[in-house]
């Protein structure tokens, strides 16, 4: 999959298919994390969008599709399908990311989040030294490790360099959900349930539970400042 035009490539598809422009909601941003971290390839979500609006436009609707949930079910099934014409075969090596990136931009992220980083370490510190402020200082060095590894190359490989990326990202998201108090947590997870109440009837149990979780860090995230590592945030 090409990582770099995932997220874009399914909210195009589903804004020109359902004819009017909508901004896609945080929930359905999740939904398309947890497609992501499934492994489903972005031509069988594409597909899947195609076939849920082919359904939808050849039967009268008072209503109009307003989340891309109402095409998760299809993008399930050809997912589904997908996996199983590949049974058997070989998987194929990891490639290099499709979609080149300036090397100035990807520079310039990594040390917008290593400053940002650093602050937020120095800033917490002054109230209290915890793992969270010391997660914030260990990621803004390796970022600069990160940064000073890249900067040289004659060949940058944006793929290796998202790997590293989405390790650092693990390191925060483990320190965040130790600071979290008790109290906030269980806040956040009501307003999670929440939103996602009305749909999750309609979702599978393990496409609910991704989404769930995905939203939750996301308001984690937002809740310490943490800024995105990946580049698809550049």
């Amino acid at each position: 999959m090409n990582y770099f035009n995932y997220f874009t490539e399914i909210e195009d598809a589903f804004v020109r298919r359902r004819g009017k422009h909508l901004m896609l909601s945080p929930m359905d941003w999740a939904l398309i994390e947890s497609w992501k971290e499934m492994k489903v390839p972005l031509h069988v979500a594409l597909r899947g969008i195609e076939k849920s609006f082919d359904s939808w436009e050849s039967k009268p609707r008072k209503r109009s599709v307003k989340s891309l949930l109402y095409c998760q079910e299809e993008v399930e099934a050809q997912f589904a399908e997908w996996l199983e014409t590949r049974v058997g075969e070989q998987k194929p090596e990891e490639t290099a990311a499709d979609a080149a990136l300036p090397r100035a931009a990807i520079l310039a992220h990594l040390q917008r989040a290593r400053l940002n980083l650093l602050a937020l370490a120095a800033d917490r510190k002054q109230s209290r030294a915890d793992e969270l402020a010391e997660a914030f200082d260990r990621v803004g060095i390796l970022l600069n490790d990160l940064e000073n590894e890249f900067t040289p190359t004659s060949s940058p490989d944006a793929q290796k360099l998202e790997t590293s990326l989405t390790g650092l990202e693990r390191v925060l998201t483990d320190a965040v959900r130790l600071a979290v108090s008790t109290e906030q947590l269980a806040s956040f997870e009501t307003e999670i349930k929440g939103q996602l109440k009305p749909y999750k009837s309609s979702m599978d149990k393990a496409i609910y539970t991704q989404t769930f979780e995905n939203l939750l860090l996301k308001r984690l995230r937002e809740h310490f400042a943490v800024p995105r590592l990946s580049l698809f945030y550049l």
